[in-house]
């Protein structure tokens, strides 16, 4: 008798009604190319010193789920229609305890979570809770900022310089793309002929990304930019478009001299809706911490 491998789906961690929206329909976008599922997650913090620390996780769920199960009901009613969606309460020590929890369990294909610009100061760089899923979550990861919502979209800009995460960033700007029968502005940058050189081998490799990815052919286009100002670039060529996927890259230790990172600078700049994209590839086989960048 046949083997039936489990689905594996994209999981959506929420925890504030007011930004599922936004991560649901990425999610579902995702999902879609994929005929796969979306699970929405919304988890309970059970820190060892908190009094919810004396009981069960079934027993908070049954009794003290009030606020999340409401955010998982609201999540789910604006969840796509043409998408298969579940969802479950998560107990965890900690937020991110809590998600590492559901992907572990879920064995999910990806994991789509919001990011909130804050003005206070810290050695986070995306915030404690997205920074240990960066560096430990075994699935691709799509970090999307929140309050920047595109209403409709034309043109996606794909901003590349090399490495694994060019993949997941070509999948989603790919799925966002097929869903709004937009095209995907392959971006990058050149200082010299030299660099011109290794800039279109970047390219030609995202759009070999673009066309293996799952999904219906979509439209591409490409561009170089000539100049040493990578940041600039960027921000000149996002007010052509409504949606900017970066990927990631391997960096050393996350520390606060590397916050003003490429992509972190650009959404200071930009009021355009932006992602942030790291394979779960890397995560078995390197032990370097990640940062989002070009």
């Amino acid at each position: 008798m046949g083997h039936t491998s489990k689905p594996r789906p994209i999981l959506v961690a929420v925890g504030n009604p007011d930004h599922a929206e936004q991560l649901v329909r990425t999610a579902g976008d995702l999902a879609r190319v994929t005929d796969g599922l979306v699970r929405i997650v919304s988890v309970i913090a059970k820190p060892h010193d908190s009094p919810f620390s004396l009981y069960t996780d079934d027993t908070i769920i049954e009794q003290y789920s009030g606020t999340s199960q409401k955010i998982l009901n609201d999540a789910t009613t604006v969840a796509p229609d043409d998408v298969t969606v579940t969802s479950e309460l998560i107990v965890g020590r900690s937020i991110a305890d809590g998600v590492l929890t559901a992907v572990e369990q879920t064995t999910a294909r990806a994991l789509v979570v919001g990011w909130q610009e804050r003005k206070r100061r810290t050695d986070a760089v995306l915030g404690t809770t997205i920074d240990r899923l960066l560096e430990r979550a075994p699935c691709d990861l799509y970090v999307e900022r929140i309050g920047q919502e595109a209403n409709s979209v034309d043109s996606i800009l794909l901003p590349v310089a090399g490495g694994p995460h060019v993949r997941p960033a070509a999948s989603v700007a790919k799925a966002i793309a097929a869903r709004n029968d937009a095209a995907v502005h392959v971006f990058s940058v050149a200082a010299s002929e030299t660099a011109s050189e290794t800039a279109r081998e970047h390219i030609a490799s995202a759009e070999t990304s673009l066309k293996e990815a799952p999904g219906p052919r979509i439209q591409m286009e490409s561009e170089i930019h000539d100049g040493n100002e990578i940041t600039e670039g960027i921000v000149e060529a996002a007010s052509d478009h409504d949606v900017i996927v970066f990927g990631a890259t391997r960096q050393g230790a996350l520390h606060r001299r590397l916050v003003g990172s490429v992509p972190r600078t650009v959404v200071h700049r930009t009021d355009r809706t932006v992602l942030l994209a790291r394979s779960g590839d890397s995560i078995e086989t390197v032990a370097d911490r990640l940062l989002p960048w070009v």
